[in-house]
């Protein structure tokens, strides 16, 4: 391999997050298994993921994939809330601190308030986002947890090939705050490690000449992870990320988002391309 260290980090690529139709879904014990929160153009985004993995596989010093990794009841699921009356809660419904404060939605773990309060007031207090109620998704064991079937064998081909291993960075276990981030939770717990700021997989990706950033969702966690990277480099390294945009979409509603996100990354010095203006970098780099 020539000696250029090109490091390809794919974004939660997994079944939950993806567009798949229904004939590529598979029945278990007798129900039908479909995405919870399907991202509109993910299923077409990860089949480029895995062209380009197996056409310039042979070009990449390594492969991060990160995983979205929840528990049931989580702050983020409507498992965890509660109306005034006791009623649900719907997925996609925004939660304030005041909104808590005022009685509006609650936790229905009893003695949670508090907690929650401190979470959502910190959330807020960053100026990053709303809490946002979304679908159980990712739910850790079931099938929408796992990796979307092309992606895996373009990368289990890749380890094969080269006797090594696809780095999996596990996310999202800790049911009090939101992780969108691969590098840290969006309000990191003190008591919990796994929330905390990733220095192992930022000094992997310090260390790499090239980083190249895609997969679900574009407006979230490939957002998040992306903003959080560019804090931890010097001004100076952001250039070395490219964000691969046809390997990306944006949650349904969340497209000025997104592209406000790719807008703010340019003039940070983080650069974009296409699958296809990438793939000559990893052939010469063979």
């Amino acid at each position: 391999m020539n000696g250029k260290r090109i490091h390809l980090v794919i974004i939660d690529p997994q079944n939950d997050f993806c567009d798949l139709p229904a004939e590529q879904c598979p029945e278990i014990a007798g129900t039908r298994q479909l995405p919870a929160l399907p991202v509109s153009g993910a299923d077409a985004d990860l089949h480029r993921v895995a062209a380009l993995i197996r056409a310039g596989g042979e070009g990449l010093s390594a492969i991060t994939i990160t995983l979205d990794s929840h528990q049931r009841v989580d702050i983020a699921h409507p498992t965890f809330w509660c109306d005034a009356d006791g009623g649900p809660v719907l997925p996609f419904t925004p939660i304030r601190a005041q909104d808590v404060r005022a009685g509006r939605y609650q936790p229905r773990l009893t003695g949670a308030r508090e907690r929650v309060l401190a979470y959502l007031d910190a959330l807020e207090a960053a100026e990053r986002h709303a809490h946002m109620v979304w679908p159980v998704h990712c739910e850790i064991g079931t099938w929408g947890h796992n990796v979307h079937a092309a992606v895996r064998d373009a990368y289990n081909a890749w380890e094969e090939a080269r006797v090594d291993v696809v780095d999996k960075v596990v996310k999202g276990s800790n049911p009090w705050t939101e992780h969108f981030s691969a590098i840290q939770a969006e309000v990191p717990d003190a008591d919990d490690e796994s929330t905390q700021l990733n220095v192992r997989l930022i000094t992997q990706l310090r260390a790499a000449d090239r980083v190249l950033v895609c997969g679900e969702a574009g407006s979230h966690c490939v957002k998040a992870t992306t903003e959080h990277l560019v804090e931890q480099l010097p001004a100076d390294e952001r250039s070395k990320l490219i964000l691969l945009t046809d390997c990306m979409s944006p949650v349904s509603g969340f497209a000025a988002v997104y592209h406000t996100f790719l807008e703010d990354m340019r003039r940070l010095g983080v650069r974009t391309a296409t699958a296809a203006d990438v793939l000559p970098l990893l052939l010469e780099n063979r």
